[in-house]
């Protein structure tokens, strides 16, 4: 089974397609037949990948951390997404999708934001390539991710807040959504994640891609083989555990986790764990898993990641729960902050509150002492800073 790529119409299995209001199928339909062209030819290759090897930093390291391994007593190894320019995964998708826009002749480029790194990665592509720029970000965000804001208003971005709904990242999207409904023509929305309309889900992937393409060369020179037991992320959208399982999803051998926010827990009507709660809707211009009433009204997501918090996951991660491909595990608040609060302690690393979900599988699982354990460590712990303060005076 193709598990990576969807077929001709966006579907992964039954998930996916192209959901969107009539103002925005030109749009959709100019993306759609031209991305693959673009996005492979050698022009574009050329020049994307000289940027994220001279200004990007890649190939991000894959550490072996003795420490948390001597813990957990089997082979832990974190892929160092949160030492890219910009500290996360997110400036991989961000800088292929504005030259991607460049190249379709858009001149405006719009974004939404949950933990302010894709705002902060495309207003920096935006900065380096010479776009205007339009981040939309919840209100309740804006506040607890302050510093990233800060960042996207140096680099030259317009932040809009979102104040309907949540006034986090599912309103972002609404509000970007309708911006772009508006502007049509000279406008380019850089999704950050794989959900949307086809082909966002499969043009984020295959960018965010070159994270599991380094995994394999790097574990190749280290181990001597190319194929990890395990590969863990965090998932809300799922942009970072696309990139990160893409090239192993088809290789049998290789086990996939995904931790996704269960917030104050599955059942305490404060969580973002949508593989636990979702059924199939419409979310955002694709058929997926959603977190919605009986009458198909949008549950609000609650996560202490900002990142995170998102009613719905991406097409692309719904196909693997529903085959099976991968195991999901819920992650409480608590349970995040702690393992972030591990990480630092033992291997001098301060992750996102994001990746720490992704490390709290540790927890949860049990893994032999000879088994090789990749974990994306999708960001670094800057933005993070003053939730992670409150824990302490607490």
């Amino acid at each position: 089974m193709n598990y990576k790529n969807p077929d001709e119409h966006g579907y992964y299995g039954e998930f996916g397609g192209a959901f969107i209001p009539e103002m925005l199928y030109p749009n959709v339909e100019e993306l759609q037949k031209n991305y693959l062209e673009i996005i492979e030819s050698e022009e574009f290759q050329n020049e994307y990948q000289d940027l994220l090897k001279n200004y990007v930093g890649r190939a991000t390291p894959l550490y072996f951390a003795k420490n948390l391994s001597h813990k957990y007593n089997t082979h832990i190894y974190l892929k160092r997404e949160d030492l890219n320019h910009t500290g996360a995964h997110k400036i991989n998708n961000a800088l292929g999708q504005v030259l991607l826009a460049k190249r379709l002749g858009k001149t405006r480029i719009i974004a939404e934001t949950g933990a302010g790194q894709h705002g902060v990665a495309t207003a920096t592509a935006c900065a380096l390539l010479g776009l205007e720029c339009i981040v939309y970000m919840g209100e309740i965000d804006i506040q607890r991710q302050a510093p990233n804001v800060a960042r996207m208003k140096m680099l030259g971005a317009e932040v809009i807040p979102a104040i309907s709904g949540s006034k986090t990242l599912k309103d972002a999207v609404n509000e970007a959504l309708r911006d772009w409904i508006n502007n049509p023509v000279t406008t380019h929305y850089v999704i950050g994640s794989v959900v949307g309309p086809h082909p966002f889900p499969d043009l984020v992937a295959r960018f965010q891609s070159i994270i599991s393409k380094e995994i394999r060369e790097q574990l190749k020179e280290k181990i001597g083989r190319e194929n990890p037991d395990y590969v863990i992320a965090c998932v809300g959208g799922g942009s970072n555990a696309a990139g990160t399982f893409y090239h192993f999803v088809e290789e049998k051998e290789v086990k996939i986790i995904a931790a996704e926010a269960g917030g104050l827990g599955i059942n305490s009507g404060k969580s973002a764990a949508t593989t636990f709660l979702g059924t199939l809707g419409v979310l955002h211009g694709s058929k997926s898993l959603v977190m919605q009433t009986g009458d198909g009204q949008v549950i609000e997501p609650h996560s202490i990641s900002a990142g995170l918090d998102y009613p719905g996951i991406g097409p692309f991660h719904a196909h693997l729960f529903k085959e099976k491909r991968a195991e999901f595990f819920s992650i409480n608040d608590e349970e995040a902050l702690q393992s972030a609060f591990e990480l630092t302690k033992l291997e001098g690393i301060i992750p996102a509150l994001e990746s720490s979900h992704a490390l709290a599988v540790l927890n949860k699982k049990k893994f032999n002492e000879n088994d090789i354990v990749v974990i994306c460590l999708s960001g670094r712990g800057d933005k993070d800073m003053e939730t992670y303060l409150r824990e302490i005076r607490s």
